[in-house]
């Protein structure tokens, strides 16, 4: 056997002993997520993960890279998003079969987003090369296909101070961060460079002592209106079951009539069970029940032929003022992409109610609440898109997230939507109101802080002042433009310093 061949033989089992820890890194590093929120933890598995990458930097060893980088994701994406195989189990008898290949297929699919700045960093010998290119492949994770911008690698600064940075930089900037932060720890490391290693202490201390300086302070809230959340707290399984309904109905209205009165009433996503277009008793009684206050409620509505996950404001006396269509819908979820394929195996979306799933409306779009001021209404899924909420078509008094998490579980999804709504009021610097079916239903202010809320698994209401809107933010301003300028800048710069370097050691 020749020494080549030797050396055939012998390199698969050296990238599975690389990818197999990777895959371990990949786990830990979503403990940096809700409900874990150990953020310490999870910045060290990632300078771990870069520190394997560094090891085998050079273009021969590329696929092995990416095997690295698809097993890091792998493990992230498998234990982080554990709460996809929730809605499975709703109607487990027809569903559940599909539960472990939506784990395995999601985590496998969105570690390719991974795998390619690896492969791509190592394949042209520049390791660092490699922080851009992930930034970037975040960057597109957000976009493409409708995008899926949940469990960013920027969200581990979410329970830090770090977290701030999102007013000016959004959460593609707090990427770029965390990704040069351990390069400059991995490198550090690799090469016992003091210099470097400084770097990432510098680094550290501007991304937390800076979040710290940067956060918004509280405002006085004794002047300002009160608004009131309801929970009626109805498990999927047993929220459209005809005989409940009217138990969950009755909850919510107790909780909407309950003294003293407040300004606004929000109730969560399609938490009345019926049309639109046939609820004007129900309208008329909840209107009463809420003392004529602005009241809005998630329900479904149906326009020629086709049927709308929405959002109604009502005012006295059961007046339908405004209505929102959710625009950016949940595939596989609320429609279904080639619906016409999925028909033939019995699947339709799982969370819609209509026969064929929801239609996209035009969005996004303000809701006017009358003095309260215009308010931005984010149906369920809406929250984990930074590029919506900065798409209003002016700057909205409030953001209010109608949702049903009962779809999630009682783990990890519920915490984790509730720490992307938090990134939204950061991002805007404005107050967020989050009324959920099951929980976490909360009053968020402009820094991101938690005013109130209600568990997981309870029924009930919050009472709470409306956090007044901070100032505007920077990247309310831009978007992700300067994060992208940003990206590329470093993986220009990146690529001209290793020719330089490359030509000064030429013989």
């Amino acid at each position: 056997m020749t020494d080549q061949a030797a050396a055939r033989d012998t390199a698969p089992p050296r990238t599975w002993r690389l990818a197999a820890p990777a895959g371990g890194l990949g786990a830990l590093f979503a403990l940096g997520q809700a409900p874990y929120d150990l953020w310490p933890v999870a910045l060290a598995a990632l300078i771990a993960q870069l520190w394997l990458l560094r090891r085998i930097a050079v273009p021969a060893r590329a696929r092995a890279a990416a095997w690295i980088g698809w097993a890091f994701g792998a493990g992230y994406f498998a234990l982080g998003m554990h709460w996809i195989v929730e809605p499975f189990f709703v109607e487990a008898a027809v569903t559940g079969w599909m539960a472990p290949f939506a784990l395995v297929g999601l985590a496998a699919g969105l570690a390719l987003f991974w795998a390619a700045p690896a492969w791509a960093a190592t394949r042209a010998g520049w390791w660092a090369l490699v922080v851009p290119l992930w930034a970037l492949a975040e960057l597109a994770r957000a976009y493409v296909l409708t995008g899926f911008p949940w469990g960013l690698v920027g969200y581990v600064w979410t329970p830090s101070p770090g977290a701030q940075w999102a007013a000016i930089i959004g959460p593609h900037g707090l990427t770029l961060a965390a990704l040069g932060l351990a390069a400059l720890a991995a490198s550090a490391v690799a090469r016992r460079s003091v210099l470097r290693g400084a770097g990432a202490v510098v680094l550290a201390v501007a991304m937390l002592g800076g979040g710290l300086l940067l956060r918004p302070a509280p405002g006085d809230l004794s002047d300002r209106p009160v608004v009131r959340l309801v929970q009626p707290n109805a498990p999927q399984d047993e929220k459209w079951r005809p005989e409940l309904i009217p138990m969950f109905f009755q909850r919510q209205m107790a909780a909407t009539e309950a003294e003293p009165q407040p300004d606004l009433v929000l109730w969560s996503e399609t938490a009345l069970p019926m049309m639109l277009d046939n609820a004007d008793e129900a309208f008329s009684i909840m209107s009463e029940a809420a003392g004529d206050v602005p009241l809005v409620v998630g329900l479904q509505r149906e326009e020629g032929g086709r049927y709308y996950n929405s959002a109604a404001v009502l005012g006295p006396g059961g007046a339908v003022q405004d209505v929102y269509d959710k625009h950016h819908l949940v595939p596989f979820g609320e429609y279904m992409p080639a619906a016409w394929l999925f028909r033939h195996i019995n699947v339709s979306g799982l969370a819609a109610r209509a026969e064929g799933g929801y239609s996209a409306g035009p969005g996004p779009r303000l809701l006017d609440l009358g003095a309260l001021g215009q308010a931005l209404p984010l149906i369920c899924y809406e929250a984990v898109f930074p590029q919506d909420v900065n798409g209003a078509p002016a700057r909205p008094d409030v953001l209010v997230n109608l949702t049903n998490d009962a779809w999630f579980g009682t783990w990890s999804g519920p915490y984790q939507h509730l720490a992307q709504a938090r990134m939204r009021a950061i991002e805007q610097g404005l107050p967020m109101l989050r009324a959920a079916n099951t929980g976490i239903s909360a009053v968020i202010d402009p820094g991101g802080r938690v005013l109130a809320e209600l568990p997981l698994g309870e029924a009930g209401h919050i009472d709470h002042a409306l956090p007044l809107p901070a100032e505007r933010t920077f990247y309310s301003h831009t978007g992700d433009l300067p994060a992208l300028l940003a990206m590329l800048a470093l993986a220009l710069a990146t690529a001209l310093w290793h020719i330089v370097m490359r030509g000064r050691v030429r013989p």
